[in-house]
């Protein structure tokens, strides 16, 4: 065996690949080669470090939960993002409720001028809507944004949103003012009773 053939089988031998007849050429050729024997040494203890580095390289125990807890955490708005994206009915209704409450909201502080349902008859004074004496509205008759005063007659339910029912402006409820109402007296003075009458003013349209 020559040098050269030595060096292949080397490779052979270290890698568990040589024949036995092979191995103990490669012996033999060691034994009377000191330079191939020399290599030869140099092969195993370069082949010794890897497998020792290699060892060596392993994770340690509770290396991935380690590295898992270390992670970023997950922002809240992704978090949220996540669960409407997940919810998606829910997250309509949500949605479609929170601009009805803020259109109705809107409505509620922007209008503010007075409006009446009835206009026949009646007298139309800054915020003051007078039902004057000998006059009969017939029918329901709806004031908003101002105060009613009733000196005839209403033929119907009365219903004042933002307003008071008074004698003159400024006074205090005129009962009497009551009496002179057929139907049923009613006064909303808070968004929620404005909506709920706009809500059943719509079903019952």
């Amino acid at each position: 065996m020559n040098c050269e053939e030595s060096l292949a089988l080397m490779h052979l031998y270290l890698d568990g690949d040589a024949s036995e007849e092979e191995a103990q050429q490669l012996r033999e050729h060691l034994k009377t080669c000191p330079d191939c024997n020399q290599h030869y040494r140099e092969l195993k203890q370069t082949e010794s470090l890897l497998s020792g580095a290699a060892y060596e390289l392993s994770a340690p125990a509770g290396f991935t939960a380690s590295v898992m807890a270390n992670l970023p955490k997950e922002k809240k708005r992704v978090g949220y993002m996540r669960w409407f994206r997940t919810h998606p009915v829910i997250t309509a209704a949500a949605v479609f409720f929170l601009f009805m409450f803020t259109s109705g909201l809107s409505a509620w502080n922007s209008d503010s001028s007075v409006s009446v349902s009835k206009q026949e008859g009646l007298i139309v004074e800054n915020d003051l809507v007078i039902v004057p004496e000998g006059v009969t509205v017939k029918g329901d008759l709806v004031v908003e944004n101002g105060d009613l005063d009733i000196r005839g007659q209403v033929d119907g339910d009365v219903t004042i949103i933002n307003g008071d029912l008074v004698e003159d402006p400024g006074a205090n409820v005129n009962m009497a003012s009551v009496d002179n109402i057929s139907g049923e007296y009613q006064e909303i003075d808070r968004i929620f009773g404005w909506a709920w009458y706009h809500i059943k003013e719509l079903v019952t349209f």
